[in-house]
């Protein structure tokens, strides 16, 4: 049975929560291998609705072993409120069904504070980030001074490396006009919250790879997407992690080979939180119509998500550096009832055609998009199961899709509901 890693195809919020829940079914390990708790999945479970942004998705079901990998940037009071509103919903997660990578990046209130200031900062590019920390916890990481989950334990190596990391915070912050980070306070707070997490915390590689030996099957859950992605994505309107599938295995510490399918999530439509270009955006009543009808509000942030028409530029583009195998399209349903569709299959840059996302920014924000305009539906979507209860008019919009971007789709959602979902190729079928 081949392992599989899902991944975004857009700029997030694709669904990527609702089909990971609906795959744990099929799988034994969920493992997040980047970003923090900047991603937020929504579940729905017949009446109940979970909002994760730290925790894999198959928290949520029994059974199921959970797994936060060393590429996760973690911060340790929200992995401990997140365990426990899900406690108040019913589920309990404790350290036999969630563990976490001993050398897992934290995130500080120092680096909340940082992420805020720079977002503030009148006259710079602003990235429009959760302010919740993840880019500077990052910098941390590579520069060498980050303090990780399994540092927690060691109290007197813990020290060096608070003294170390506010050598560098605190002329930041001098430099800004801020009061600098106790040393004293950081620490007690640190071993403070140590022993809520120490229990979940292990070396999740070994882990990982005697499951992989031993023929579990492991679910690899990607948050935010393809076009955020800080080498591939619209730099500086990024995340600060590689978001594109073969991060699934750098970020678990599993080897070359150990993922088998990448599955490729992707709206119906586009849409996009916070800065950035966004060539198929919709500044109008029908943009304003599909963020309304699809409840286009930010998990995490709650902020409104600017709608667009699908691009199939950007989508075939991800296809490419993730190496997609197949696709699943949500939100099919949201389109109902419009009299018309497009779907952007070019841009026009400098009164040339192109059919890439070019590098730079300001050729980014010149593109023009060029649509192929298709019939829409007037019929229902919402909840249909198999092909036959789709309209003749969006069967024939997913199969163009499936031309434009050069992968099948796989999975077709058509409501928020787990069940709600059309089954063309079972990712995790040999």
């Amino acid at each position: 049975m081949a392992n599989v890693a899902v991944v975004g195809a857009q700029w997030g919020d694709e669904g990527k929560g609702k089909i990971v829940d609906w795959l744990s079914e099929r799988a034994e390990v969920v493992v997040r291998f980047q970003g923090g708790h900047n991603a937020g999945h929504t579940l729905v479970i017949g009446n109940q609705t979970y909002k994760l942004s730290l925790l894999p998705s198959g928290v949520v079901r029994p059974g199921k072993l959970s797994v936060i990998g060393n590429g996760v940037v973690v911060d340790p009071w929200h992995f401990v409120s997140e365990i426990a509103r899900l406690k108040e919903q019913g589920v309990e997660v404790t350290p036999a069904t969630l563990r976490v990578a001993n050398h897992a990046v934290l995130i500080l209130p120092l680096h909340r504070d940082l992420d805020g200031w720079r977002e503030d900062v009148p006259g710079v590019i602003r990235i429009g980030t959760t302010r919740r920390g993840i880019g500077p916890a990052y910098e941390d990481k590579v520069g060498r001074r980050a303090i990780r989950v399994g540092d927690l334990g060691e109290p007197e190596a813990l020290a060096r490396k608070v003294d170390t990391l506010l050598a560098h915070h605190n002329a930041l912050r001098q430099g800004l006009g801020r009061d600098l980070v106790s040393r004293d306070d950081l620490l007690k707070e640190l071993l403070d919250i140590a022993p809520r997490i120490l229990p979940f915390a292990e070396d999740v590689w070994e882990r990982l790879d005697g499951l992989r030996r031993a023929g579990k099957r492991i679910l690899f859950e990607g948050a935010q997407a393809t076009m955020l992605d800080i080498d591939h994505g619209t730099y500086p309107y990024v995340t600060s992690s590689n978001t594109v599938a073969a991060q699934a295995m750098i970020g678990s510490g599993l080897g070359n080979g150990s993922v088998g399918y990448v599955l490729g999530i992707a709206k119906a439509y586009t849409t996009r939180v916070g800065d950035g270009p966004f060539p198929t955006e919709l500044l109008d009543d029908i943009g304003r119509g599909l963020g309304d009808r699809g409840r286009e509000f930010g998990t995490v942030t709650g902020r409104p998500r600017r709608c667009g028409w699908f691009d199939a530029v950007m989508v075939r583009q991800a296809v490419k550096l993730n190496g997609i195998d197949g696709v699943a399209l949500t939100k099919l349903d949201v389109l109902d009832g419009m009299s018309e569709v497009k779907v952007c299959t070019a841009y026009k840059l400098d009164g040339r055609t192109i059919e890439r996302f070019p590098f730079t920014m300001q050729a980014q924000a010149k593109l023009e998009p060029v649509y192929e305009t298709f019939e829409g539906w007037q019929q229902s979507t919402r909840g249909a199961r198999s092909w036959a209860q789709l309209p003749a008019a969006a069967i024939k919009y997913v199969r163009r899709l499936e031309e434009l971007i050069g992968s099948p789709v796989a999975l077709l959602s058509t409501s928020p509901e787990r069940d709600d979902t059309i089954l063309m190729k079972d990712p995790f079928a040999d």
